[in-house]
């Protein structure tokens, strides 16, 4: 069985635009697809990354580029400066968590997916509870029993940000497979042809 570990943070850019073309290469190879929020608060720290708003005005305006540019060659629609961002995103993330345990990892790669578009597409706010639930809802998930039981994912998310330290992580979205390291959505061309030599 192929298995790829999929290091993400729910409020990335660059994990938005990578979601469904990883999921789509999965399909494609058979390959299983474990989600693993993580906290890139505790990441950044330990591997020298900045925060967005701790960074040079050149990097900041040339990520805004970028977006931009991916967004036109994917044909996927992405706000550059949504209404909600930055956001806090440790609550998303532990709904992602507790969903994989209860639902099944397709069903939090679709809760994942749906969270991405809420930020990045729609301009919602993933910081707020409401909102989260009725994300988890429009996924057909009962939005506000998941979200009852999200603290119980708190151990699973600091085991998952604490994996990502120990693997090398220093940015979302993070793809792992028979211990290769792939960064950024750009990188998903290299990943499928690693699933091919499999």
């Amino acid at each position: 069985m192929k298995f790829i570990e999929y290091f993400l943070a729910p409020q990335s850019p660059w994990t938005y635009l990578g979601h469904q073309r990883l999921r789509d290469i999965a399909a494609r190879h058979d390959a299983t697809i474990e989600c693993k929020p993580m906290d890139l608060g505790l990441v950044f720290p330990v591997s020298g990354g900045l925060p967005l708003a701790k960074r040079s005005p050149q990097r900041q305006a040339y990520r805004l580029l970028e977006l931009e540019r991916w967004s036109r060659h994917l044909g996927v629609p992405l706000y550059v400066h949504p209404k909600f961002f930055p956001v806090p995103a440790d609550e998303a993330a532990r709904l992602i968590v507790i969903t994989g345990r209860l639902h099944g990892q397709e069903a939090a790669l679709d809760l994942s997916g749906a969270i991405l578009r809420a930020v990045w597409a729609e301009e919602l706010n993933i910081g707020d509870d409401a909102t989260l639930a009725a994300i988890a809802d429009s996924c057909g998930l009962d939005g506000a029993a998941l979200m009852a039981r999200r603290a119980e994912a708190q151990s699973e998310y600091e085991r998952y940000t604490q994996e990502a330290i120990d693997c090398g992580v220093f940015g979302s979205p993070w793809y792992r497979y028979r211990g290769e390291n792939f960064w950024g959505q750009d990188r998903l061309q290299l990943l499928e042809l690693a699933l091919e030599a499999a």
